[in-house]
């Protein structure tokens, strides 16, 4: 039964490769893939697609910001103006917000030349403290803190209530996503902006993956043929925001409700066999279990070992799969967001969208919930129940 603490969505802002707005995605997810391999060769990414920041950003406050905090700001913006929100400065001075932020991006001309004279160091551990301290400026640092990203949406967006920064890659997002509805369930909160956004389109962070042996070069596939084949992510530009309320608030001041977060659950574990699908096991448990009319916004990277058991769980739920980052990458921290953004608007349709590749089944009867997935590529399973509003 309904009730008025219910977390509901009233606004989302999504850009990613595939366009802006979630009515862009859904007509786009299944098509032809949208990546760039030629500004990083040996690299393919999902690139963000054109935007017109001056639709939400003036360019005096552009000058500011870095690439991934335009995005974010830009995809904040959307979901502002689809609550119907923006610019109404009485619920925006309560609003509270939580933001998943990665730590900024870096000077690569000095990445460049600290590692190309490190392995001709007399001593390089010397050699790299010596440099870390001197050529990277304290200016540089102070401009790229995580929490930037909510101070410029504050005063762009004039959104000012309390504000929440997480850092932790996936697991960010997906406790940005937990503790607004918890805060809204527990009557610590009516109304919030919930979201992040991530730039792909970097060669730091490529290098940062390749080094783990995490990417995929090979020609586009999906994330489960590519599983098949030895796993490896390919990387994706993304934006995405949440208005998420309590039920009375949305109903007080008219605003539709575009889906329910029933619930949700977070964990994380050291990744030895069996312990993420242990955790996965407790969170489906938890919201309930499998239903009718169910289907399955799997978060999946595409990294190796954590892409395989979490396939072989999702198997066990004879459910309909579709893992997003076949069509947008994986963008990290706001990816779980981005994929409960997709779960609301497929349920808000009443179906599934298509299978991304030839491993998805389709799903013939009506969409009324979804499991939206998210196992990190290192650490974190989150597990989240969408249903209809």
């Amino acid at each position: 039964m309904p009730d008025d603490r219910d977390a509901v969505i009233t606004g989302i802002g999504l850009i990613s490769c595939l366009g802006e707005g979630v009515d862009a995605h859904l007509a786009n997810l299944g098509g032809a893939p949208v990546l760039d391999s030629e500004s990083f060769p040996g690299f393919a990414v999902h690139p963000m697609t054109a935007l017109a920041y001056d639709q939400q950003i003036t360019k005096r406050e552009q000058r500011q910001m870095e690439p991934w905090q335009r995005i974010g700001t830009y995809a904040a913006g959307q979901a502002l103006d689809a609550a119907g929100v923006k610019g109404n400065a009485e619920l925006l001075s309560r609003m509270d917000m939580i933001v998943a932020a990665g730590g900024g991006e870096r000077d690569y001309a000095v990445d460049a030349q600290i590692l190309s004279a490190l392995p001709r160091a007399a001593d390089p551990g010397a050699y790299l403290n010596e440099h870390l301290l001197s050529d990277i400026r304290p200016t540089l640092f102070l401009a790229q803190l995580s929490n930037l990203l909510a101070g410029n949406i504050s005063l762009v967006h004039g959104v000012i209530g309390s504000s929440r920064t997480f850092m932790g890659e996936e697991s960010s997002g997906t406790d940005a996503v937990r503790i607004a509805v918890e805060r809204i369930h527990a009557g610590q909160g009516d109304f919030a902006l919930v979201g992040g956004s991530y730039n792909a389109q970097r060669p730091d962070v490529l290098l940062h993956y390749e080094m783990g042996g995490l990417l995929w070069h090979k020609p586009h596939e999906g994330v489960w043929a590519r599983q098949a084949a030895g796993g490896g992510m390919l990387l994706g530009s993304l934006g995405c925001f949440l208005v998420i309320e309590s039920r009375a608030h949305a109903a007080a001041r008219g605003a539709k409700a575009l889906a329910c977060i029933a619930g949700i659950r977070t964990d994380r574990c050291a990744r030895k066999p069996g312990q993420a699908t242990a955790n996965a096991t407790a969170q489906l448990a938890a919201l309930g279990g499998v239903r009718d009319g169910m289907a399955v916004i799997s978060g999946a990277s595409g990294a190796p070992l954590p892409t395989t058991e979490e396939k072989s769980f999702l198997d066990s739920l004879g459910l309909p799969v579709r893992a997003t980052a076949t069509a947008i990458g994986h963008g990290l921290e706001p990816s779980f967001v981005a994929n409960v953004a997709l779960a609301a608007a497929a349920i808000g349709q009443g179906r599934l969208f298509a299978p991304l590749e030839a491993a998805e089944a389709t799903m013939d009867t009506p969409l009324t919930a979804a499991l939206v997935t998210s196992w990190g590529h290192w650490r974190g399973e989150a597990t989240a129940l969408v249903t209809a509003a």
